[in-house]
């Protein structure tokens, strides 16, 4: 097995008992890297001396006993609206032609301090406005999209470029690619992990959050990741044991106790028949480990896409306001169209949206009374072909590939609650499949141990085979 192979957990183990060095970790990702990349184009750009001087350094400290931890010299993909001192965070658009970070993220910092190596910035769908990435290959299959809009950092984790990544969730945009691309896609609570340094797309939806091959490995970076930082408006000092984020997933696989909801409504609607299948076979899987299945109603449903759109929309033209007037032939037409009819929405419009939001987390906290854990598809079907715009249902009904990719993963970014993306298998194309499990907000550790219990039973996948010449 080559160092790149490792999970986290495994390569962590192995720098600690002198196995293998961060040198030689590092080494490994960016040879794998270099191999996979011309056919992914999975990065904005890559930081290989960067990379090899936090290797150096955490070899150096870890040979005098100064070892910070599971992330010490783990090479880290992060998705390229994370700001990093002295790099370019380009948000994949030539909006941002030139422009250089003067100073860390807070997540990149702390990142920083546990000791991680960086190889590169990762793609985004332009500004994470967009649900697949186009710049950026499937890891399973090329010809297919990578998911967005983190499909950069998550086909680099599916690839071993990167032993982990982060990216950002404002509608599904961690598990949406998590689940299309085979790995483990982590959207916190809203608030847990600060934003202060991430380019924004809807400040009162964006979330950041890990992409990596295990459940195991998703609660190691968050422990890195969470707690308040004032800079943050939303973010909460929330109690790290409270949050989950001391949770740290053990051999046994006993669930017994866990109420673990099913949804009768909304989220197995319109999904492929092998998606629903796989996801249905992997909750029972969670049955047979202990859990307790309830059937729950999900709330408010027909408001899920109104109110999403009703506020991302006018939030990012908010945000997007001075440059598109100054540059507007910059930014790549379907996002200039988006930024533009943001700019036609109304006040009005946009508190009913906020409105709505409130009432629908208000139900979901009540519906998560009854249940510790909601299980259901990350989305509705596998990586459709690039390029491919719609999607036909057995009902006669046609809908877009984004707005079939976001429809069950928006509900979590509007109530605010933690979602997980495990994978769960592959369909008969070979495309990987994604389970959903959502949790109460900050019951990071129930959702983290329904996925890592879940994963044990070697349901889990390793990586992506290799990409075809």
């Amino acid at each position: 097995m080559e160092p790149y192979e490792l999970t986290v957990a495994e390569a962590a183990g192995a720098v600690r008992d002198r196995l293998v060095s961060p040198v030689e970790l590092v080494d490994s990702s960016l040879a794998r890297l270099a191999r996979v990349e011309p056919r992914l184009k999975a990065f904005t750009t890559v930081t290989a001396d960067r990379a090899r001087d936090a290797a150096r350094r955490a070899e150096n400290e870890i040979a005098r006993g100064r070892h910070r931890g599971a992330l010490h010299g783990m090479p880290v993909g992060l998705k390229d609206l994370i700001d990093v001192a002295g790099t370019a965070t380009t948000a994949s658009s030539r909006v941002r032609a030139g422009h250089r970070a003067r100073a860390d993220s807070t997540v990149a910092a702390r990142l920083a301090s546990a000791g991680a190596a960086l190889v590169g910035k990762t793609h985004t769908h332009e500004f994470a406005y967009g649900l697949t990435t186009p710049q950026t290959a499937n890891a399973w299959n090329a010809d297919r999209v990578a998911g967005g809009s983190s499909g950069g950092s998550a086909v680099a984790v599916a690839a071993g470029a990167a032993a982990f990544a982060l990216g950002t969730d404002t509608g599904g945009s961690i598990r949406v690619p998590a689940a299309l691309n085979g790995v483990v896609g982590l959207k916190p609570t809203y608030g847990l992990v600060p934003r202060h340094g991430v380019t924004s797309l809807s400040w009162s939806l964006d979330h950041v959050g890990p992409l990596t091959r295990t459940v195991e490995d998703a609660a190691l970076v968050l422990a890195a990741l969470a707690g308040h930082d004032p800079r943050d408006p939303a973010s909460v000092a929330a109690p790290v044991a409270a949050a989950g984020t001391d949770h740290r997933p053990g051999p046994a696989t006993d669930l017994t106790g866990l109420r673990v909801g099913v949804p009768g409504n909304y989220y197995f609607d319109r999904v492929d028949p092998e998606v629903e299948s796989a996801v249905r076979r992997a909750i029972g899987r969670l049955e047979e480990l202990g859990a307790r299945l309830v059937d729950v109603e999900i709330p408010m449903t027909r408001y899920i896409r109104a109110a999403h759109w009703g506020l991302m929309v006018p939030e990012a033209s908010a945000y997007h306001e001075r440059t598109l007037r100054a540059v507007p032939d910059l930014y790549e037409a379907d996002i200039r169209v988006l930024l533009e009819a943001g700019e036609l929405m109304t006040a009005g419009d946009y508190l009913r949206a906020q409105r709505a939001r409130t009432l629908m987390g208000k139900a979901w906290r009540g519906m998560l009374e009854a249940v510790d854990v909601i299980a259901a598809p990350t989305v509705p079907l596998t990586a459709v072909e690039s390029g491919r715009t719609s999607v036909a249902w057995g009902d006669g009904s046609v809908e877009s590939v984004a707005d079939a990719y976001v429809r069950l993963s928006a509900p979590a970014n509007l109530t605010g609650v933690p979602a997980l993306s495990v994978p769960v298998g592959l369909d008969s194309a070979g495309l990987p499949i994604g389970m959903q499990l959502m949790g109460r907000p900050f019951g990071e550790a129930a959702v983290l141990r329904a996925g890592h219990a879940y994963e044990r039973t070697g349901t889990a996948r390793g990586l992506a085979p290799d990409p075809a010449p």
